[in-house]
């Protein structure tokens, strides 16, 4: 078995602490570079590299005369974060994997599913575009020079501490409580969400491989519910078997709370349903094996042992209590 070297960008991350761990256990020497901190461990057997990012001689210092097969960049978001690290690793690396988001693809989406031929546009969402640039930087410098680049766009992507909802952990008390919650649309546009091991598997499978050099591959699962299913799921884990789910249209709840808008406009009010036969034709072991309801289960698990992670936002609260009256008012 050949031993891959490979240096993560940040990898502790939803996303990438699963790929660290699943990289970890295929056997492949894995760097972390960040600043030493995050919310996720990882494995004893990764060797740490410290530095800000956003400092490229803090970044060359810390990688010194390493070379890797793989550098997986989780945490570029402007071209210049892009330009700024491969000024520091593009010499090092045999394969740089840029991570960009499957929210790029055309808003709202004229055709289902989305494939990797979708254009990429997204007028409501600022972080969206800004991914949009680093790849059109990306495919440049592949073009011009041969950077060896291969760039993931995964979608809604979770693990035990991810809630996907719009208060987070608030909707989960409200649920417990009794009190209204809050879910954009009608809840009925289908949803595509995946556990973070899944699109490990996809991920890992593309490291190393030739044919992905040049390529973009949507990094998602087939799974995809409806939002009311997300919400009855996560209603069930924690043990409220009728929660009061109060539909608001998404451009109500933009208006009102406009941190929230380009999330919800640029993104989750869109029924999102992909296509995965690029990357399943190179990686054929990638497939969706936890679906959302056991996903819940785990998430209420993972909270209900934490109480410390149980943050409740009071301004998100008087929020909802608004929207909710607004919408029993008019309906």
């Amino acid at each position: 078995m050949t031993v891959r070297r490979i240096l993560y960008i940040g990898g502790t991350g939803t996303i990438s602490a699963a790929c660290v761990r699943r990289s970890v256990a295929a056997g492949d020497e894995v760097f972390v570079l960040n600043r030493g901190s995050g919310r996720r461990d990882v494995p004893q057997e990764v060797r740490r590299l410290e530095a800000d990012v956003r400092d490229p001689d803090a970044v060359r210092a810390a990688v010194g005369s390493e070379e890797f097969d793989v550098v997986a960049d989780f945490l570029s978001f402007t071209p210049g974060h892009v330009t700024d690290l491969l000024s520091s690793v593009e010499g090092a690396c045999g394969q740089y994997v840029f991570v960009s988001s499957a929210s790029a693809y055309d808003k709202p989406p004229r055709l289902l599913p989305v494939t990797e031929s979708t254009p990429l546009r997204n007028p409501f969402w600022k972080y969206s575009r800004d991914k949009i640039a680093c790849e059109d930087l990306l495919v440049a410098a592949y073009r011009d020079r041969g950077l060896p680049v291969t760039i993931v766009r995964p979608s809604h992507t979770y693990d035990e501490q991810m809630l996907p909802t719009l208060g987070g952990w608030t909707d989960i008390a409200r649920m417990r409580a009794g009190a209204p919650v809050i879910v954009h649309g009608d809840g009925t546009s289908l949803w595509t969400i995946t556990h973070s091991d899944d699109v490990a598997v996809a991920f890992t499978g593309l490291l190393g491989h030739p044919a992905a050099i040049g390529e973009a591959f949507t990094l998602t699962g087939t799974h995809a519910p409806t939002w009311n299913q997300i919400y009855t799921w996560l209603a069930e884990a924690a043990g409220v078997p009728e929660p009061d789910l109060v539909h608001v249209a998404s451009e109500t709840i933009a208006a009102a709370a406009p941190d929230l808008g380009p999330g919800l406009l640029g993104d989750k009010a869109h029924a999102m349903v992909f296509d995965n036969a690029k990357v399943s034709a190179l990686v054929p072991q990638f497939r969706t094996t936890v679906t959302f309801d056991e996903g819940a289960r785990r998430m209420l698990a993972y909270y209900d042992a934490h109480p410390g992670a149980q943050e409740v936002d009071d301004d998100k609260n008087a929020l909802f209590d608004r929207l909710a009256a607004h919408a029993r008012s008019i309906g």
